[in-house]
């Protein structure tokens, strides 16, 4: 589909021109897939009643979105156990207290948590004022989008992730960045692997038993959500640890395989055992998990004064309980290798002595042959011809001779027939008691699993009970007796002293950069209150003008005073509320940026224009109103609501990636939050296209663009003329230095490289420009792809658009099901709506509707596919049914289906006739009648075709006999 406009010529070098620019934003493309690290890892929390008071692990994660730190029961939980508010949080610790316990106080509550040392304990604390510290700056630069999300998790990495156009308040100065600087503490290390997505496997010393009674219905369903299948994380594996001289080895027991998938392929380390015929498992060497400490690496020689001979002694059980299993899996593995060996010995014996059978029945066969055709023997009688006579004697003697050594070989062969029968039946004994065998160690194997399990934890709780009583010992060491004084005792209170001198020299900085933070962070509370009360003023005072000029105006036409020569007032006082609505907001006005009564900006989140300057002053004062209203539907509460589902939907999805489901579904029909659709588009996308991009090399895009770059494209002519064509409306495609024009050109020019047989059509333009609103270039291309080679049917977007005519009679017959008063209406007035719903479908709506609700289209349609384009095609026209049915002229009816769609706001209503009057809407009737009306539309085309042809040639033809016509017969 190659349409120009009149008057659009390209200049022909153009197009080499910009083919050879290399792309600006390679270096997006590049650094656009690095995401910020999480801050999360495993802390003690103390929790709990009475008795039960005491400090259980959890898995803590920060999220930047509302500044709160989340905790779980486990990283594979969906369900927070709760939160800690850290936006207004201050924080402190005691030198003397329990080594890693710190306090975090909000409002009205106190929490207690409990790093595993001081390093990992310093380390929190400065990533939880740091974070607290950002969120502060980003609160109070006015720019939320959302009412439930002051700060983003991931911000918007498309065209729209770059606008500014939001007030900025005063940014704090770089000396108090260098202050707090200096009041840093310095941490010797991040944790030791306590802290980040590593230390996801599991605390040390966690009890996974614990239990709690406040949170009974979060663990449930978080139990529920592991177990439910494609939900999972992790897979479930079960653990233990054999230790030998030097070094330990970790062997996982993995899950039985699926039966409905059977392994054909084995690791060559992994073995197979089973217990009778209901257990399966694995053994399986894990080189990525990291080493269990042995106990010798915990514990130093020097502090527990404990000779190696003392430790070699004691861990010598352990080594021999780690041996044996060992050396039973080895058992095992040989016997079964001697036992698979057999069974093919016996499969050749078993060939061996079928083809012996054969052979003893072949001879058998001949022996019996032989013995019918030999003559029977006679005396012999005086003949004529004796020579005759002693011939045949002779023939009958070898055959007698042939038939013994036949019997012979007969009987040699059925004594190894016999010996091969004997062999077979020993080896199956032979099998048999090595099966009884290996069930046996099958079992032993097993109860030396078990007490091996036991035995590793009573080494556990030994462990402990010697590291208590070494530290006992060494602390009773340090301290002396009275009775005997230590000539060391003096410089040992010294060591004390500046241990302690040093800890509160930590304590007091760290005290000290929390004042400071706090002061700060109320002095910046203090000042967004003035700043907002002055905008609330000023709003007031607004208010109140506005107020008294309508109930003057209301005044004037309950009394109307009736006079020709001079103005009436209510005209005056309606022209100055006209004036005032389409003021212009000027730079010299007095009021500060923030102050600004005036709520509607030039353009909207999304780039477009929303007070077209061009216009008459009637068309101007109807966008601002619709733009006014846009801006108080997108406050009330359901779309508040709607905000928080989605937060609460992502807070419960830190722990893993987004998962399709019926919760997901029905979220993605409310809309995507501005926010977050970034985050989710793109992995809409990844999913859709997933299965062409593992096939593909990373630099897959890049290569097209360097390929574009290098050789003449056919299609660049035209996607130079459509690129300023696409949306002129809209801020980032307005001008040719706009900064999506670039960005444009590239994916349509790849896009054209990847699929030659559409190139480019138009349309295509439009779709590449929405998805470049939200993605980068790359996840914009792959976007485009997912759209025309995943969503749209083949033969889409080519010359023909034959997929696109087949899915105006698919909606034909749709709407007279959906929609049959409209349809009889339409049908009796000889109105073909599919001029208007055509660019419906080939550009999902864009162009058609208003920015807010075009976007929520697109949002389901990226996650549902081509359906949603039915499916609010024909909200639209019931949205308009009864305005359209008092239309009683063609002419009216086609000007209104021209201009209706911009006329929708309230995209809840418009939601709530797709996705609930229009059901049921089975994917399935729309396949079945595609494939019904495309064979009705190939006939037509070919039809269409051959009529063409006839044309063409009787038209040659008619030339070719007009150049044979004389000049005086052709004037007659």
């Amino acid at each position: 589909m190659h349409e120009e406009e009149d008057g659009s010529e390209a200049n022909p070098c153009t197009a080499s021109r910009i083919v050879a620019t290399r792309s600006v934003d390679v270096a997006e493309v590049e650094g656009a897939k690095e995401q910020p690290s999480k801050l999360c890892g495993y802390l003690n929390k103390l929790s709990g009643k009475g008795l039960l008071r005491g400090y259980k692990p959890r898995w803590f994660v920060y999220d930047p979105r509302k500044c709160y730190l989340y905790y779980f029961k486990t990283p594979q939980d969906a369900l927070p156990l709760g939160h800690i508010e850290i936006g207004d949080a201050c924080f402190s610790y005691d030198v003397e207290g329990e080594e890693g316990q710190f306090e975090v106080r909000t409002t009205g509550q106190e929490f207690l948590l409990k790093a595993p040392s001081r390093q990992v304990m310093h380390y929190w604390l400065q990533q939880l004022q740091q974070k607290r510290w950002e969120y502060s700056n980003t609160r109070g630069s006015g720019q939320r989008d959302s009412w439930s999300s002051p700060t983003l998790a991931y911000a918007p990495t498309g065209l729209v992730g770059k606008d500014n156009d939001a007030p900025i308040f005063e940014k704090l100065s770089d000396s108090m960045e260098k202050v707090r600087s200096d009041f840093a503490m310095e941490t010797e290390t991040d944790g030791g692997g306590m802290v980040g997505i590593q230390s996801a496997r599991g605390p040390s010393g966690a009890n996974p038993l614990n239990f709690s009674l406040k949170n009974f219905g979060t663990e449930l369903r978080n139990s529920m959500s592991y177990l439910r299948p494609g939900r999972g994380g992790e897979s479930r594996r079960s653990v233990f640890y054999t230790n030998s001289n030097s070094n330990a080895e970790e062997w996982e027991l993995v899950d039985a395989p699926n039966k409905e998938f059977p392994e054909h392929k084995h690791h060559s380390d992994t073995h197979r055992h089973s217990f009778g015929s209901a257990f399966t498992f694995d053994f399986v060497r894990n080189s990525a998990r990291p080493k269990k400490p042995l106990l010798r690496d915990m514990m130093g020689s020097g502090r527990f004064g404990r000779t190696a001979e003392t430790r070699s002694a004691e861990s010598s059980p352990v080594e021999f309980n780690g041996n044996k299993p060992l050396e039973m899996q080895l058992r095992l593995q040989s016997q079964q290798e001697e036992l698979s060996r057999m069974q093919h010995e016996q499969a050749k014996l078993r060939e061996e002595l079928a083809s012996q059978k054969e052979l003893v029945r072949l001879l058998q066969q001949t022996l019996r042959t032989s013995q019918c055709d030999r003559q029977p023997v006679h005396r012999p009688s005086p003949a004529p011809d004796s020579s005759a006579a002693s011939d045949q004697t002779r023939g009958s003697e070898v055959t007698l001779q042939e038939a013994g050594q036949l019997e012979a070989l007969l009987q040699e062969r059925n004594g190894q027939i016999q010996d091969l029968c004997g062999h077979m039946e020993r080896l199956a004994l032979e099998k048999e008691s090595l099966q009884q065998e290996l069930k046996g160690l099958k079992i032993k194997v097993g109860e030396i699993n078990d007490q091996l399990g036991m035995l590793m934890e009573t080494i556990q709780a030994k462990d402990e009970v010697i590291i208590k009583l070494s530290q006992q010992s060494s602390e009773q060491s340090g301290t002396p007796n009275e009775g005997s004084p230590s000539p060391n005792k003096d410089q040992d209170e010294v060591d004390i002293l500046k241990d302690s001198l040093q800890g509160y020299k930590s304590q007091n900085k760290f005290l000290n950069k929390e004042i400071l933070e706090l002061t700060v962070l109320r002095r910046s509370a203090e000042s967004r209150e003035k700043t907002l009360e002055a905008k609330y003023t000023a709003l007031e005072a607004k208010l109140c003008q506005v107020e008294s000029k309508y109930l003057v105006l209301l005044q004037e036409v309950k009394n109307p005073v009736c006079s020709s020569s001079e103005q009436s007032p209510a005209r005056e006082v309606i022209s100055r509320l006209l004036e005032d609505a389409l003021q212009a907001e000027s730079s010299d006005q007095p009021e500060h940026l923030i102050f600004k009564p005036n709520i509607v900006s030039e353009y909207d989140t999304f780039g477009f224009k929303t007070v077209p300057e061009e216009e008459e002053e009637e068309e101007r004062l109807v966008a601002k109103v619709r733009a006014l209203e846009l801006k108080s539907l997108s406050m009330t509460d359901q779309e508040v609501s709607v905000g928080v589902k989605w937060e609460n939907y992502l807070a419960s999805t830190m722990n893993r990636d987004l998962v399709r489901s019926p919760e997901l579904k029905a979220l993605f029909r409310y809309g995507v939050p501005h926010e977050h659709r970034s985050q989710v588009w793109r992995w809409c996308v990844s999913f859709h296209v997933k299965k062409f991009r593992d096939n593909l090399a990373p630099d897959y895009y890049e290569t097209l663009l360097n390929v574009a770059r290098d050789k003449p494209n056919p299609a660049s002519k035209q996607i130079e003329l459509d690129l300023l064509r696409t949306l002129p409306n809209n801020k980032h495609y307005s001008s040719p230095s706009a900064g999506g024009i670039q960005k444009l050109r590239n994916v349509l020019m790849a896009f054209s490289w990847r699929n030659p047989d559409i190139g480019y059509c138009q349309g295509l333009n439009r779709l590449a420009a929405i998805a470049l609103l939200y993605l980068d270039q790359e996840d914009a291309f792959w976007c485009l792809i997912a759209i025309v080679e995943v969503f749209m049917p083949r033969d889409y977007y080519t010359k023909t658009l034959l997929g696109s005519q087949v899915d105006q009679r698919v909606f034909k017959d749709l709407m007279s099901e959906k929609l049959p008063r409209l349809h009889v209406h339409f049908e009796q007035y000889k109105v073909d709506f599919s001029l208007i719903t055509f660019n419906w479908f080939l550009v999902v709506f864009v162009d058609s509707l208003v920015s807010d609700i075009l976007f929520k289209i697109w949002d389901a349609f990226l996650y549902e596919g081509p359906k949603i384009i039915f499916r609010f095609a024909l909200a639209l026209l019931k949205y308009k049914e009864e305005e359209f049915l008092k239309l009683e002229d063609s002419t009216a009816i086609f000007k209104y289906l021209r201009y209706f769609t911009g006329t929708i706001l309230d995209s809840r209503k418009l939601m709530s006739i797709a996705f609930g009057d229009m059901n049921p809407f089975p994917m399935r009737q729309i396949q079945n009648r595609r494939s019904f009306h495309l064979e009705k539309v190939r006939l037509e085309l070919t039809e269409l075709e051959a009529i063409r042809q006839t044309f063409l040639r009787e038209r040659e033809t008619s030339q070719d006999r007009r150049s044979f016509v004389s000049d005086d017969e052709e004037d007659n």
